[in-house]
């Protein structure tokens, strides 16, 4: 009995002791935890890791409002998803059906060809036009950088400004374009720029042109500066004109920077909307959509979500393509 109540008596005193050293035992756990921790973190934070810190918010950015819009767009442009059942919850996985009734699509081909049509006139004008600007102000005279400056205005505007501006300038009764034209007695009567399709297209080509110049001009500009001038008094040394200097010296040393204004500028001009939507919006009778207008057409005005999902999913491949040519064009040139 003793024996007993002794032991009794003692257990409250262990039971105490026990929940000390459990208490000890899990604060030092956590202390190790803690200590860890902050050693992950004093690592992140080196001097070498510093880095990824700057690009993390940009990471996240690009994550949430670019990647995760691609990848349901993907999945969108797979399913049935209409103005209908979207209501209902309900979106069936048709595979390529919405790929194949596209080409199927006097809409979508006209618009695919009008995009590469509009693309190739804008970059040839944009390109030679820039081209000789930039040769013309390498040139050393009075005002040449004030008045290269004032050219930059067309890139620096906002290109829904620009819409507007060229709309005016080309409106059947109130525009410059038709004044002028009658002030020279080029013509009788308006013309319908914008409401007859094959005047149309030719007043978004001359829109994007003019927006186009200044990129071409300061980029070429920028290559000219980086070739030797050394090259030139010893071609001039040697009795090469300028003729002969310019196909044998300034081309051949250009061309890095010649294919990446080409490049960049067909990605810009091929994935244009703005321009065509305040001007023409894809009209008259679809003359001028493109492969941008019409997935809006298709997603926002007649409500098939799917199928304009997949339009810019075509569009989004071939620019793909197009910056995988660029990538292999500026790794090429840095190798060089």
């Amino acid at each position: 009995m003793f024996c007993a109540a002794a032991l009794f008596s003692i257990m409250p005193a262990v039971k105490y002791a026990a929940g000390g050293w459990y208490k000890v035992a899990h604060g030092a756990c956590y202390t190790l935890k803690g200590e860890a921790f902050m050693k992950k973190i004093k690592k992140m934070f080196r001097y070498e890791n510093v880095g990824m810190l700057f690009v993390l918010p940009a990471f996240v950015y690009m994550l949430v409002f670019v990647g995760y819009p691609i990848i349901r767009n993907i999945i969108l442009s797979f399913q049935d998803v209409n103005a209908g059942n979207l209501v209902r919850g309900t979106k069936n996985f048709i595979l390529f059906d919405n790929y194949l009734e596209l080409f199927q699509d006097d809409v979508f081909r006209t618009s695919l060809f009008n995009t590469l049509r509009y693309t190739v006139m804008c970059l040839v004008f944009q390109f030679v036009i820039g081209f000789i600007l930039a040769l013309f102000f390498s040139k050393r005279f009075t005002l040449a950088k004030p008045v290269r400056g004032i050219l930059l205005v067309p890139w620096m505007i906002p290109v829904t400004v620009t819409a507007l501006m060229f709309k005016l300038l080309f409106a059947t009764d109130i525009g410059v374009i038709n004044y002028i034209l009658r002030s020279l007695h080029l013509t009788g009567k308006n013309i319908e720029w914008l409401t007859t399709p094959g005047t149309a297209m030719f007043a978004l080509v001359c829109a994007n042109i003019w927006i186009g110049i200044p990129f071409n001009m300061i980029l070429i500009s920028t290559g000219l500066t980086t070739i030797p001038k050394e090259l030139y008094e010893s071609a001039s040394i040697d009795g090469a004109n300028r003729i002969q200097t310019f196909f044998s010296i300034t081309l051949p040393l250009l061309k890095p920077t010649i294919e990446s204004v080409l490049i960049l500028g067909f990605i810009y001009t091929f994935k244009v909307y703005d321009l065509v939507y305040v001007m023409t919006s894809g009209g008259p009778v679809n003359s001028t959509h493109m492969l941008s207008t019409y997935s809006y057409k298709l997603s926002f005005e007649m409500f098939k979500y799917s199928k304009g999902s997949a339009v810019a999913n075509v569009l989004l491949v071939i620019l793909m393509i197009v910056g995988i040519f660029y990538i292999k064009a500026t790794t090429a040139g840095e190798e060089e």
